[in-house]
């Protein structure tokens, strides 16, 4: 059985409701009618780090939207995302790239920006 890979939720068995009115006097022919069905999880599969390595799990989409959150709001989430860790080391890439052109272009840029704000007053 599919099951999601942190809190365990898969499929739930119940029963569909339809939307029938009905008649008064309880006439049992006339009652809405209640089906057996299956509640599938949303599930989502998706790679995360573990012990070094990628594995490929499935994990149903709150738990993904509680990791997602906890990245955003700067706490440690439960799991590693592999994308996620993809993304990051790009975004430090570039952050560093800039710094370094920053930090090269770094002095003639200051001397410009004094000279334009000595200009405009």
């Amino acid at each position: 059985m599919i099951k999601c890979y942190h809190c365990g939720k898969g499929l739930l068995y119940g029963r569909s409701h339809t939307h029938h009115r009905g008649v008064a006097g309880g006439r049992w022919k006339k009652r809405a009618p209640k089906t057996q069905r299956i509640f599938k999880a949303n599930l989502v599969r998706l790679s995360i780090i573990e012990k070094g390595k990628a594995v490929r799990i499935r994990l149903c989409t709150k738990c993904l939207k509680r990791i997602r959150k906890d990245m955003i709001d700067g706490k440690k989430p439960f799991l590693t995302l592999a994308s996620v860790k993809k993304e990051m080391n790009v975004k430090n890439k570039e952050a560093k790239v800039a710094e370094d052109a920053k930090v090269k272009a770094g002095t003639g840029n200051q001397i410009l920006t004094c000279k334009s704000s000595l200009a405009l007053h």
